[in-house]
């Protein structure tokens, strides 16, 4: 029997064998999932961070004056966080689903199914180029809504921490849905339907006590309540009178790591995407 690598020519090299993380294969998927939304910056940035300032300008704004204090913040102070944070979850979002319904529509998804990525890498490279986009708009949008509420940092640690993993969850959320809508129509139906109503109906605008019930006591059960209420209180110091931000923070750390199992066994298993 002739052994085939006795006849490989000198100049000819084995193939590359990954035994740890592929960093350049994560790399390159990274940088694509930025680039893709950095060359349409005004859309991906400019964009969302247009309709936040409409909605200061709406809330604030116009309403100047009429609007009483919440736990003793002004009704800027207390809108502002909030509206980064939705900004920050719905482009979070965005990014990874959108890139990978583009992906099955036009039959690029060769372009990251070929080359040596494991499903943990995938699930790395999409759901760190979706965060990253959510954190890009979460910046530029605080720096623009500085002149309508003056925004102080009370616990940095809060901000990084539900800042971060919220871009993070919504990312890999974002994975999900694009895996699983065929058109664009379905994935704009999930954003309609589920996102915007969920980040509406968190307290993004007022606080989640003031509901009658039974809605305050749903509300709790929603996560975004906990995102928005803990990157809230990092700014000012309070969140939501009932809302626990301890339990936030473990409900966040347990749900990334949940998200991250899923994505990881959805795209081990192909589903959606490679038949």
């Amino acid at each position: 029997m002739t052994d085939l690598t006795s006849t490989r020519p000198a100049g000819l090299r084995q193939p590359r064998s990954y035994d740890g993380v592929n960093w350049i294969g994560v790399r390159t998927l990274y940088l694509r999932e930025v680039r893709r939304f950095w060359k349409v910056g005004a859309q991906t940035v400019a964009g969302p961070v247009v309709t936040t300032l409409l909605y200061m300008l709406v809330f604030v704004v116009a309403l100047r004056g009429t609007r009483p204090p919440l736990h003793g913040t002004p009704f800027a102070e207390f809108v502002a966080p909030g509206l980064i944070m939705m900004a920050m979850l719905n482009n979070a979002f965005a990014n990874a689903s959108s890139s990978l319904i583009q992906a099955k529509v036009m039959n690029t998804a060769t372009d990251f199914l070929t080359p040596p990525l494991s499903p943990l890498e995938l699930t790395i490279g999409f759901s760190l180029g979706a965060a990253t986009r959510g954190l890009v708009v979460g910046i530029v949008t605080a720096i623009c809504v500085m002149p309508f509420a003056r925004l102080e940092v009370a616990n940095l640690g809060l901000i990084l921490w539900f800042g971060l993993l919220a871009c993070l969850i919504m990312g890999m959320l974002g994975v999900f849905a694009g895996l699983w809508a065929q058109k664009f129509d379905q994935l704009a139906a999930v954003q309609n339907f589920v996102i915007m109503p969920m980040t509406f109906l968190s307290g993004t605008f007022y606080l989640v006590e003031n509901l009658p019930e039974p809605f305050a006591t749903i509300s709790h059960f929603n996560p975004f309540f906990y995102l928005i209420d803990g990157f809230r209180a990092g700014f000012i110091g309070v969140g939501n009178a009932e809302g626990n931000l301890l339990i936030g923070a473990i409900m966040s750390g347990l749900l990334t790591v949940i998200m991250a199992w899923a994505c990881w066994a959805v795209f081990k298993s192909g589903w959606r995407l490679k038949s």
